[in-house]
């Protein structure tokens, strides 16, 4: 347990989550200093309860300033990428101790926590988690995500018996005691290889969250990402359950539609997963982990059963929008990685005749993804790309001898160019395979855009319609090169 009252702690990124450790760093006793490289009208007055707070905010700052250091006892970090952050050198070279906001608010939470990370899908499984153990009259919380940091949660947790905590590879990189009850990963393939150079660092940094497990913690874990972890040689200290939709040898496992245990004492059929409203093989994994987490928690299965099977989507991960002549568009904008990308084009039904029937919406930052491995299932499903953002050409490079392959300036333009080629029975999927650059910010707001551009479409197909008149959308060839 980190001591607080007195000391001065050096606080770097001002996002929600760094906000929320600043207030629990002063209620605390903290003297804080508070720093950002970004400089903007939304964040001055987001720090502005912060100055009154007695923290001294420093926006703007994209180098160390060698006079803020002095008399700093603790830092904590709340950015992402934090390896090329030039304050957390300055803090290394200063040899001066540095934790994560995650690790901050774990050592004050006053109630167990579960802890769920992987490449994809533990927002999901969190949710999941959560609605099985309120269901189960626990008194539960989901916490860790930017609309309720962990920070924000320590003074709740005294009135809960668990919070739940969605965590990334970038929260984890900077614990040092952090020991959650239970801890779920859901899977782990490459993403941020811009950040980590290599798989083995970042299987290293989500394999962080099992380092200070004990004997009787539990992990829950798909057992793929558990067979990666032990190639590195590095050992779960933990009692494990792995799970998997594709390995038939899994402690939990789908076989013919059926979600099955070889778990001792729990053998046999867990529920039928053609019976729930989320489909493909990765929301049953995530299912898989809801599941063990509530035996683990000893709630009654055929009540996990009743609340997962009843549960739909969650926004922006393959979330129907609206079928417009036919044609259905889907909003994947949760898709930032070529694995969830992989998933997403793995679960939609073929075309008739098993023809390629999706028109793809793709791109973003470049993570240094290998976009080349998607090839086979572009060929299989994809009539075209329409490719934005900072990765476009190199998509294109990658995918042109897979699919045809068309540049846009943005979202909406991509939405109305494949409106217009689109036929009955296709689909027309927001499936970006990367983060969101510059126009957009974050994946919510990308994939209401694509919502708002495709409501605008039916709302111009209905104009059209009563008055006789051509839509607003330019006519564009319905051949495209590769």
């Amino acid at each position: 347990m980190f001591k607080l009252k007195g000391k001065r702690v050096l606080l770097v990124g001002l996002g929600s989550r760094g906000r929320a450790a600043c207030r629990l760093l002063c209620d605390n006793g903290a003297s804080v200093v508070a720093v950002d490289c970004k400089e903007d009208d939304l964040l001055r007055r987001e720090t502005e309860p912060l100055t009154k707070l007695g923290v001294e905010v420093h926006l703007g700052l994209t180098k160390p300033l060698a006079k803020l250091l002095d008399g700093v006892e603790l830092s904590v970090i709340s950015v992402g990428g934090i390896r090329e952050t030039a304050w957390v050198r300055a803090l290394s070279k200063a040899d001066l101790p540095m934790i994560g906001e995650l690790e901050l608010g774990s050592q004050k939470l006053r109630c167990l926590n579960i802890a769920v990370t992987g490449t994809n899908g533990k927002t999901p499984a969190a949710k999941l988690i959560e609605q099985i153990l309120i269901g189960g009259q626990r008194e539960t919380r989901l916490a860790g995500k930017v609309d309720y940091p962990i920070c924000d949660a320590v003074e709740e947790s005294k009135e809960l018996d668990y919070l739940i905590l969605a965590v990334n590879s970038f929260q984890l990189e900077l614990t040092q005691f952090f020991s959650p009850t239970v801890a779920v990963v859901t899977n782990i393939a490459p993403d941020h290889m811009d950040h980590y150079g290599s798989m083995a660092e970042y299987v290293k940094a989500k394999a962080r969250i099992f380092a200070n497990q004990q004997p009787f913690d539990w992990a829950i874990i798909q057992s793929e990402a558990l067979a990666q972890i032990r190639s590195l040689g590095i050992e779960i200290p933990s009692k494990i359950i792995n799970f998997s939709a594709s390995n038939r040898r899994a402690d939990i496992s789908l076989d013919r539609g059926l979600i099955v245990s070889r778990v001792p004492g729990w053998e046999g059929p867990l529920m039928d997963f053609t019976e729930c409203q989320l489909q493909g093989a990765h929301n049953a994994e995530i299912l898989m982990a809801a599941l063990a987490v509530g035996r683990v928690f000893r709630i009654p299965l055929e009540q996990s059963v009743d609340i997962l099977r009843n549960h739909p989507p969650l926004p922006h991960r393959c979330e129907l929008v609206a079928e417009l002549d036919g044609v259905s568009y889907i909003n994947d904008s949760r898709c930032t990685n070529l694995a969830a990308l992989k998933k997403s084009l793995s679960s939609m039904k073929p075309g008739s005749g098993g023809h390629p029937n999706i028109w793809l919406l793709a791109g973003g930052r470049d993570k240094a993804g290998a976009y080349h491995d998607i090839g086979p299932l572009l060929s299989q499903g994809v009539k075209a790309a329409f490719l934005l953002g900072e990765t476009r050409e190199k998509l294109r490079a990658a995918w042109s001898l897979f699919t045809p392959c068309r540049l846009v300036d943005s979202l909406e333009e991509a939405v109305v160019q494949s409106a217009e080629l689109a036929e009955e029975g296709d689909v027309i999927l927001l499936s970006p395979a990367s983060e969101d650059s510059g126009s957009v910010n974050g994946y919510q707001h990308r994939g209401e855009m694509f919502r708002r551009s495709v409501e605008l479409l039916a709302g111009t197909s209905t104009e059209a319609e009563s008055t006789g008149k051509a839509g607003s959308a330019s006519k564009i060839p319905h051949v495209l090169s590769r």
